[in-house]
């Protein structure tokens, strides 16, 4: 493993193992580079114009502040993925039209209000397709409806079994550790699960350039399992971000967790020049082509980001800005809310993001 990266690992915790699998990925990526020269300017930029982090919105999150509020998180975040399509899912919500992730929380938040038993673990865990349907009604028909349908009855199911009913008492079961929760949640949902298999071949030629070929390679390949946990990390996030770090959002080691690998700030960090795809992949994303899910190139995109957020999280401490992976995070995806002009994002069905 190069020094840049044991450089990071030895200055941070990484208890799920998250970095130190995508960092074996970007070592012996084929498709996606990260550019250091644009992450030291993007540093720079950063590091003068401060963005402080965006604050919890409570207008379009169901917020009460007791344990339904965890189980509203933990629902919502059991169906935060995949938010592209075409016609686009769009939710009207007190005077305002919204898609994507917002669409879904204040969605589930309207359903929340109307209907007392919504977030109870045993409505969940027998809700029809047509009550979901109802919950999330707006123009257009969220993507992946029946996936969403199968992880709010998997969460529902799971609660009433193993945790009297609330995701509160899971959370407990945590002791304030951040790790900890995340890996228990993968451990009892599978829709959790984010786990990617990627090939290494045995003195397979690193890639060093973005439009360098790899010589090819006979020998046997290692199959490496690369831990990303994106939605288990981003349910954990939210607790602390909902419940401003007190109460079920109290962890003593946030700062573990690492960014959130979706396919946003793969497309900032690409405006900017951070992120930078072979032409052949180039060509694939900008055109809307989908990617497989699980195939090599969307692997190295998720860890070049992962990797890419880390350094830049580095970049800015060196510069007197001391931010957590999460928020540099969060920093990124309000930024790419905002930028417009940008080349596609990368398009993969899956239920992982």
């Amino acid at each position: 493993m190069s020094n840049n990266f044991e450089i990071i690992l030895d200055s941070r915790p990484d208890p799920l193992d998250v970095l130190k699998t995508a960092a074996r990925v970007v070592e012996h990526a084929r498709f996606v580079r990260i550019n250091s020269r644009a992450l030291e300017r993007a540093a720079d930029t950063l590091a003068q114009n401060p963005v402080a982090p965006p604050a919890w919105n409570y207008e379009l999150h169901y917020h009460d502040g007791t344990e339904r509020t965890v189980n509203y998180l933990f629902l919502l975040d059991a169906l935060n993925f995949c938010f592209w399509g075409k016609p686009k899912w769009r939710v009207e919500y007190r005077g305002k039209t919204l898609d994507g992730y917002w669409a879904l929380a204040a969605s589930l938040k309207r359903a929340a209000e109307t209907n007392p038993d919504f977030l109870a673990a045993e409505f969940l865990a027998q809700i029809t397709p047509q009550e979901l349907a109802d919950a999330l009604r707006g123009t257009g028909e969220i993507p992946l409806f029946a996936e969403r349908w199968r992880s709010a009855r998997e969460l529902g199911t799971a609660l009433k079994n193993l945790w009297n009913g609330q995701a509160a008492h899971l959370v407990e079961c945590a002791d304030r550790d951040a790790a900890r929760l995340a890996r228990m949640i993968v451990e009892n949902l599978t829709s959790f699960n984010d786990i990617a298999v990627y090939e290494i071949r045995a003195g397979a030629q690193r890639r060093r350039g973005a439009g360098e070929k790899i010589a090819p390679s006979h020998r046997a390949a290692t199959k490496l399992a690369v831990y990303i946990f994106k939605r288990a990390q981003i349910l954990v996030t939210d607790l602390w971000g909902a419940f401003g770090g007190k109460d079920w959002g109290a962890f003593e080691n946030i700062d573990a967790l690492t960014a959130f690998a979706d396919y946003k700030l793969p497309q900032i960090l690409r405006a900017w020049k951070i992120l930078e795809y072979t032409p052949s992949l180039a060509k694939k994303v900008d055109a809307q082509i989908e990617l497989a899910a699980g195939s090599r190139a969307e692997i190295e995109i998720r860890a070049a980001m992962l990797w890419a957020v880390e350094f830049l999280r580095a970049a800015l401490a060196q510069r007197g800005r001391a931010l957590m992976s999460l928020q540099v995070d969060w920093i990124l995806w309000e930024a790419s809310q905002a930028l417009g002009g940008m080349k596609p994002y990368h398009r993969v069905r899956t239920i992982y993001y």
